[in-house]
């Protein structure tokens, strides 16, 4: 697909007038209207050939305005300009990249390798100043600012091994501070919250929640996801208490009471979805899959949500990330479902 056909494709946003799931719960909202503008507004994107397989998830380096990109299945980081979207460079010699995590106090990148040791880089010239040898499947991660360290899951059916565990780590250091056990072989993306006691993560083969305590490594409270299988990622709105889960069996998206893990409101999503993103600026939730659109469900206060658009993007398109100082989404469209050109899409975020 040219770059021409592509703007012709994605310019166009269905607008949906009403849920596109029914919501749960005696509080759920069921609105109903349209929006007076898409929400997402496709900027630009970027070509990346001769790569094969899916992406995983992205960091960004606002100091240096670079973007990151692990690139799982071809074992390379992609290196993006933030300001254009044009590549910068391509970092080969990895494992199995699946995250990344940019420090501004450092400028350092730790890449977060399943396969390999999981190297730390300087994120200006992109060259290896350390690694750590963290246990093999090292996948999601999660940042604690009130600790300044690091949540990731380890473990897992790719490794393979039958169970997981969550270990918190030291990002100067990569000294291991705490491991949390599950007796599951596939656990996903976690929320983690900053200002809490708490952090949530998907046990997606068991189908439920898990609350830890971050200060105790231990698991307090499991939260069953009962509208669907397969819960896989997570976002949180910390400041009203709210989760947004989606699962892959069917694609849905639910969103929870943290406190009482009561379901508020539930809508349809892309099948295939590798992110769910939070922005909280403007009160959106999105919802990117591999299905070829994104979701885009408003909050219009804690206990009423509606979607507003399902704008199109690319099938593959399930990871993405938030530019919240340049407003911008970012989507990565993996080939591996499609076989076509793997790409980088930029939207612009059109205020409410």
């Amino acid at each position: 697909m040219t770059f021409r056909n592509l703007l012709i494709l994605s310019c166009s946003f269905i607008a949906v007038v009403g849920c596109s799931g029914k919501p749960a719960g005696s509080n759920a909202s069921e609105s109903t209207g349209s929006t007076a503008s898409a929400p997402l507004k496709l900027a630009g994107s970027v070509d990346l050939p001769g790569y094969n397989g899916d992406f995983d998830h992205f960091a960004i380096d606002s100091k240096d305005a670079r973007m990151f990109l692990a690139g799982e299945e071809s074992a390379e980081l992609e290196v993006f300009d933030l300001k254009d979207g044009k590549i910068i460079q391509r970092v080969k010699g990895f494992g199995v990249p699946h995250s990344a995590y940019y420090s501004p106090d450092t400028n350092e990148l730790l890449v977060i390798d399943g396969d390999k040791p999981s190297p730390v880089l300087d994120a200006s010239t992109l060259k290896i100043k350390r690694t750590y040898n963290l246990p093999k499947g090292a996948d999601s991660v999660g940042f604690d600012g009130s600790s300044g360290h690091l949540w990731v899951v380890t473990g897992g059916k790719d490794v393979p091994q039958k169970d997981s565990n969550l270990v918190e780590i030291d990002p100067a250091t990569g000294k291991i501070l705490k491991s949390v056990h599950f007796d599951a072989d596939h656990v996903e993306a976690m929320a983690v919250e900053q200002k809490g006691p708490d952090l949530f993560i998907n046990v997606t083969d068991k189908n439920y929640l898990a609350v830890v305590d971050k200060a105790s490594g231990k698991v307090v409270k499991q939260i069953p996801i009962k509208e669907a299988q397969q819960n896989a990622p997570i976002a949180m709105d910390e400041a009203n208490r709210r989760l947004f889960v989606v699962t892959r069996k069917p694609g849905k998206l639910l969103v929870l009471n943290a406190d009482t893990g009561q379901t508020i409101a539930a809508f349809a999503a892309p099948e295939r979805t590798d992110e769910v993103v939070w922005d909280a600026d403007n009160r959106r939730i999105y919802v990117a899959g591999g299905q070829g659109y994104i979701s885009v469900v408003q909050q219009d206060g804690p206990d009423q949500y509606r979607e507003i658009a399902k704008v199109q993007s690319l099938p593959g398109a399930k990871t993405a990330i938030i530019d919240r100082a340049d407003k911008r989404l970012w989507v990565a469209a993996s080939p591996g479902e499609s076989k076509a050109m793997a790409k980088v899409l930029r939207f612009d975020i059109l205020p409410r």
